[in-house]
């Protein structure tokens, strides 16, 4: 089964586009992606199919009977329209080729996807086809209409070829058709990898960038070509769910690493280019989570609408406003927290005037208090009602007692997703942090199951592999740093793990025997490496750029939403912390600091606790188990 772009096909598509859409979902490999109606710099074909061993196609589709074709020629043909007058259109043949000349036009400035010697020089390295649907017809049709004098029959589609319930269709034929719409033919010699599929995409839907590094600009026969590496894109679940999201209120649920901050952004881009008079707002809990959003939107503005358009006269306005929401109440409301109630009220009322947005996205909505959602449901456009959550109730923090439908007025029922998957740790990394939420959190017995609606939602890893968690025991606070820093050269040595991907995690800062964060930044400038202590202050939270070159410190609570190669957690011991009597908050929050890392994560304490005995009972499992195939990085 291919995977569609959108999921499923809109109400308002006709039945032959349907059909279409259904058959080629069912009957196309796994690793065919099939997107409907793509928006590609302005023009909207019907169908573009990527598939690694096809390249591209683009399908026109008409649904045109064969007594309402008059006439035919290369260019253009006169039918009978719905409306039963005569009427001169555009070949639908022409109109896919032109179509796909504009996707190639695009792609072909891309020198990774661009033979750059041989017989096919400068040509793209997949080839690239076109054909037409014609979904009330059938091929003895296309005799009697003469469609044969003017369209290679390898370049279109009859009814009885695509429809499963005909007893010509076949699913050999609908691929072989697939594989010889092209022009001049051609075989793809290797299969497109991961990475071309990705770069096409990257280019085609600047709603999926990520990111991507930049290599020199290279002149290429006359040709200025770009050159891209490192490319990073929205996988195609998170594609579509920033796509199919639609419109009014939507909640998302999504474990830790699924994605949701980037499906979020995402989300406020779209609405941006949309509607480029909306004003739409983003809000969330953590301070440094909004500075991280607020670089994150400028960086998808900065960016030019083209890519290859090498003058740059492209940028879109934005028209986005990020805050945390406490910030959000000073500086735009001007009302501190405990006002909340009585302008509500006034709201209702009509006895106060705030700023109204057309659509506002929370996230870190678990983090969020009743009467916020209810202040912000008050100033959200009544027409649109575009209110977008997002959470995780395993990384809550703050007991907050909620109710959506309450506390918004919107029925978020049959209009939630969940997301499952983690896409930021390794497997070794989700497992070990899952493992550790099970065995602690009270909460183990309200994971999200089959036929159970829960409140957590157990995570499923990608298949990317890395070293186990190292968990570090040491005699005292110094020796635990000092082995965290040896461990911090050798990855940035031996791993090229930049300074600026890595990221210390402490709980408290300091003790009545020690200072902790005095003694993390002596050994840390004693080592030469530079560092940013992300949680001094305020100040530190606003300024904070996370590809500054510097390590980062910061507390685990305003980690919340960042995410880093390599994450150190130190000072475990003083977790739980004797002083918090919710030990079910400190579960989320060392669950939530073990989520931060992407690919390294040392776990290091020189006391005891509750938690460093569970992590001492690993240590001992793990020798009695079998050595792990990937030797840990701590070693």
């Amino acid at each position: 089964m291919a995977t569609t772009v959108p999921e499923t096909i809109r109400s308002s598509a006709t039945a032959g586009e349907r059909l279409l859409f259904s058959t080629l979902k069912d009957y196309l490999p796994d690793d065919f992606i099939v997107y409907y109606e793509p928006e590609i710099q302005g023009k909207r074909p019907d169908f573009v199919i990527i598939g690694p061993d096809l390249g591209l196609v683009v399908l026109e589709v008409k649904d045109y009977l064969k007594n309402s074709i008059l006439t035919v020629n290369n260019d253009e043909w006169t039918i009978f329209s719905t409306a039963q007058e005569q009427a001169t259109v555009k070949s639908p043949l022409l109109q896919a080729r032109q179509y796909m000349f504009h996707i190639m036009n695009r792609l072909q400035k891309d020198s990774n996807l661009i033979n750059l010697e041989g017989k096919y020089r400068s040509q793209l390295k997949f080839p690239c086809g076109h054909g037409v649907v014609f979904t009330r017809m059938q091929q003895k049709d296309f005799v009697e209409n003469q469609l044969y004098n003017v369209m290679e029959p390898n370049m279109m589609f009859a009814r009885d070829e695509i429809d499963p319930e005909r007893e010509a269709f076949s699913e050999a034929n609908l691929m072989e058709k697939l594989l010889n719409m092209f022009t001049v033919p051609y075989r793809l010699r290797e299969p497109l990898s991961y990475d071309d599929i990705n770069a096409i995409r990257y280019h085609l839907f600047p709603e999926v960038r990520i990111s991507a590094e930049f290599k020199p600009i290279a002149p290429h026969q006359d040709r200025i070509l770009l050159s891209l590496h490192d490319i990073k894109t929205m996988d195609l679940h998170q594609e579509n769910l920033a796509k199919q999201l639609g419109d009014k209120n939507r909640l998302i649920r999504g474990v830790a690493g699924s994605g949701k901050t980037l499906i979020l952004a995402s989300r406020a881009k779209m609405l941006s280019r949309q509607h480029p008079d909306w004003k739409i707002l983003i809000l969330c809990y953590n301070v440094s989570l909004a500075q991280n959003i607020r670089q994150m939107m400028e960086h998808m503005f900065e960016e030019q609408a083209d890519l290859f358009d090498f003058v740059d006269e492209n940028k879109e306005k934005n028209n986005v406003e990020v805050f945390n929401f406490h910030a959000w109440l000073y500086n735009k409301l001007r009302i501190k927290p405990q006002d909340i109630p009585s302008i509500v009220e006034k709201l209702k009322n009509k006895e106060a005037i705030l700023p109204q947005y057309d659509a506002i996205l929370i996230d870190e909505g678990q983090d969020f208090e009743a009467e916020w959602f209810t202040l912000v449901s008050n100033l959200l456009n009544p027409e649109t009602k575009s209110l977008l959550l997002v959470e995780d109730r395993a990384q809550e923090i703050y007991k907050r007692k909620r109710s959506y439908v309450q506390d918004t007025g919107l029925d978020f029922r049959g209009r939630s997703k969940v997301l499952s998957i983690n896409y930021r740790n390794t497997a070794q990394i989700v497992k070990f942090a899952w493992d550790f939420y099970q065995k602690n959190s009270a909460l183990k017995n309200k994971v999200v199951e089959k036929d159970f609606q829960g409140e957590i939602i157990a995570p499923k890893s990608t298949r990317r592999k890395g070293p186990d968690p190292a968990i570090i025991q040491a005699s005292s606070f110094k020796h635990e740093i000092r082995q965290v820093s040896k461990i911090i050269h050798r990855l940035h040595k031996e791993k090229q793990v930049p300074y600026d991907e890595m990221l210390i995690l402490y709980r408290v800062k300091n003790s009545k025997s020690t200072n902790y964060i005095q003694t993390i930044q002596n050994k840390l400038a004693d080592e030469g490496i530079p560092y940013y202590w992300l949680t001094q202050n305020r100040d530190s939270k606003n300024n904070f750029q996370k590809n500054d070159g510097k390590l980062k410190i910061s507390t685990i609570e305003s980690s919340k939403g960042l995410d880093f190669q390599a994450v150190f957690i130190v000072n475990v011991d003083n977790m739980p912390f004797a002083l918090e009597d919710d030990v079910e908050r400190e579960v989320s929050l060392l669950y939530i600091a073990m989520t931060r890392a992407q690919n390294y994560l040392s776990i290091s304490y020189s006391g005891e606790s509750e938690f460093t005995q569970y992590f001492e009972k690993v240590k001992e499992e793990r020798l009695l188990g079998e050595e792990p195939k990937q030797s840990r990085f701590s070693k």
